[in-house]
């Protein structure tokens, strides 16, 4: 069975609504993305990374050590349709696997809010009740 790098940086934290999909897997660590990426909240709902070749910030989440069925069969399921599936470049130069919006999202704007000076998904939330 091939295993991958999964970056989750939203609902796929632990503690986070879609986390059961990767739930018992081996947990590698925090991590950051490198510098390349823009954060967005997609209606307050959900995170969706998109990358730029300017103005980029490093994104805070965490990583996993995951099946490529499991990505197939439960991860990508529980994910919502605005998100598909990409790689990311990681701070320490490594790839993993990551979910990101979709062309068409990122394009029409619609929903989309920009996070990236908050320090991640789980303090932007807490920004929110604050």
């Amino acid at each position: 069975m091939i295993s991958v790098p999964l970056f989750v940086n939203g609902g796929g934290m632990r503690g986070g609504e879609v986390h059961y999909s990767i739930e018992g897997l081996p947990f590698l660590g925090e991590a950051r993305t490198a510098p390349r990426y823009r954060f967005f909240s997609v209606r307050d709902e959900f995170p969706g990374l998109w990358p730029v070749d300017d103005g980029g910030v490093s994104i805070p989440g965490e990583l996993y050590d995951v099946p490529l069925d499991v990505i197939r069969d439960r991860f990508i399921p529980a994910e919502p349709p605005e998100l598909e599936l990409s790689v990311v470049e990681l701070e320490d130069g490594s790839s993993a696997l990551v979910v990101v919006v979709r062309a068409n999202v990122y394009a029409s704007g619609e929903g989309l809010k920009d996070i990236s000076e908050y320090g991640g998904w789980r303090a932007y939330r807490a920004s929110l009740s604050s």
